[in-house]
C-alpha cells in the first residue's frame, strides 16, 4: 500500500523530484515557510520517503557558510509522489468542469 500524502508535502516532493536539494531551495521552489518545509522533511525522512545528507565540512567553509542537508526522493517518495500528482490532477480537473 502506498503512503498518501497532503498537497503541501506534494510541493515538497515535486521540488526534490528535480533532484537532490536542500531546505532554503525547496522554499525558494514552492514558497512554503521554513515551518512547513523542514518538519515536512524529517516526517518524510523517518518515514523512508526522503532521504537526507550532510554536505562535506569543506565545501560550506570553502562557500564561509553553514553546511547544507541535501534531501532525495527514495523510491518510496517517488511513487507517493505519483499516487499525489494523480490524485491532485484529478481533483483540479473536477475543479475546473464545475466552475466552466
Amino acid at each position: 500500500m502506498r503512503r498518501r500524502i497532503g498537497f503541501a508535502t506534494a510541493q515538497i516532493f515535486r521540488a526534490l523530484g528535480q533532484g537532490s536539494r536542500f531546505g532554503l531551495d525547496i522554499m525558494r521552489e514552492t514558497g512554503l515557510p521554513s515551518g512547513t518545509v523542514y518538519p515536512t522533511l524529517t516526517r518524510a525522512e523517518a518515514s523512508g520517503l526522503v532521504r537526507g545528507r550532510w554536505e562535506a565540512r569543506a565545501a560550506a567553509l570553502a562557500d564561509g557558510r553553514p553546511r547544507r542537508r541535501y534531501y532525495e526522493l527514495t523510491t518510496a517518495g517517488k511513487a507517493a509522489l505519483a499516487d499525489a500528482l494523480e490524485r491532485f490532477g484529478r481533483l483540479a480537473e473536477g475543479t475546473a468542469r464545475t466552475r466552466a
